[in-house]
């Protein structure tokens, strides 16, 4: 199967470059995983989809403002650091710009002076590793000195730096966001909650490569990167509870889904784990845990419209997404939702329209 089978047109208006005021007023599109059906309907209405007895898994994960402006100790030039993963105490790995300006040994401070920096080491890829002194605690320089590390389709400057995260973030590591999970509120939570539904977490720190375009003629040849990721105990036990009992294991976003199908590569029951996944799943490739997907609308020919496509079929997506397109959704990060299942819905007959 050729990367360019997953292409497909979209005006670059479409590209959302803020999200909207309420989290959960984004729209929400319905695609059924067998027979391509598709409804449209508000995020809100997530609630009336699920069903007693299902498990909602989600990402806690918290993306790190981890975009630092600086200058170069001794001369003033300016440079930006993007950290990328923390190698040791207070030692990064980062992408520098311009890279003439990062070589070994060089300093740099940010803020007023009380963030510095020293470059330590130069790696085969480009990225520098790089060693931070400061007073006090890092995570909170980064809120005072960092900026969220937004994809580059959003060229809108972010106001609040909230709006790219969860309201569930917990665990900070993140170059990104989990971008499903943001479309969901506190009082949304609640509600599925007392509908029965079950909630779990686990946590996968999405890295950059989620961005990296597929550059091989044949997916089959895409070489995947890798992300850490935590599957408690307590999660392993609700997944395997809810399969046992007949529910179904509901997945927000592509990183659950990455998380949940490395964990069941063995079958069920699943255990506690850590570690670093690579899983590429693409059309032909069997899912063994999640029944249903909650996403937002993906990049063409990216290795997540490829996930997507595994679950519900490629020409059931690309026909969706050219739904999409002709009704205006707001794509990408920003954008609107769908879910992707089956079509659960009392009513199915009905016939509803995107208002």
């Amino acid at each position: 199967m050729k990367t360019s089978d997953f292409y497909y047109e979209l005006p670059r208006e479409l590209i959302a470059q803020e999200p909207l005021k309420n989290r959960s007023e984004s729209r929400l599109m319905m695609l059924d995983k067998v027979t391509g059906e598709t409804k449209h309907k508000h995020f809100y209405d997530i609630v009336g989809e699920l069903r007693e007895g299902d498990a909602l898994i989600l990402n806690d994960t918290k993306v790190l403002p981890a975009r630092l402006y600086g200058a170069k100790k001794d001369t003033g030039g300016a440079v930006e650091f993007l950290l990328l993963h923390k190698k040791s105490l207070d030692t990064w790995e980062i992408i520098a710009r311009p890279g003439k300006r990062v070589r070994p040994n060089a300093k740099f401070v940010f803020g007023n002076g009380e963030l510095e920096a020293e470059v330590t080491d130069i790696l085969d890829n480009g990225n520098r590793i790089v060693k931070f002194t400061y007073d006090g605690v890092f995570e909170d320089m980064l809120d005072r000195l960092g900026e969220m590390p937004v994809p580059p389709y959003i060229t809108k400057k972010l106001k609040d730096k909230n709006r790219y995260q969860t309201v569930y973030a917990k665990n900070s590591g993140s170059a990104a966001a989990p971008t499903a999970g943001l479309h969901f509120t506190p009082e949304l939570l609640e509600e599925i909650r007392k509908k029965g539904v079950n909630i779990g977490y686990l946590t996968l720190h999405v890295g950059l490569g989620t961005f990296r375009p597929v550059k091989a003629e044949n997916i089959s040849e895409h070489k995947m990167h890798s992300e850490f990721y935590i599957l408690p105990a307590e999660t392993a036990e609700l997944v395997n509870r809810t399969h046992s009992d007949g529910g179904r294991i509901v997945a927000v976003g592509t990183t659950v889904a990455r998380v949940l199908e490395t964990a069941g590569m063995n079958g069920f029951p699943l255990g506690e784990q850590t570690g670093w996944t690579d899983i590429f799943i693409y059309p032909g490739k069997t899912f063994h845990v999640i029944d249903a997907l909650i996403t937002n609308f993906h990049l063409p020919e990216s290795t997540l419209i490829m996930l997507v496509s595994a679950l519900a079929g490629r020409e059931n997506v690309l026909n969706a997404y050219a739904e999409a397109v002709e009704k205006k959704y707001r794509f990408f990060s920003f954008g609107d939702a769908m879910y992707i299942g089956d079509m659960i819905s009392a009513d199915k007959n009905k016939d509803e329209k995107t208002s």
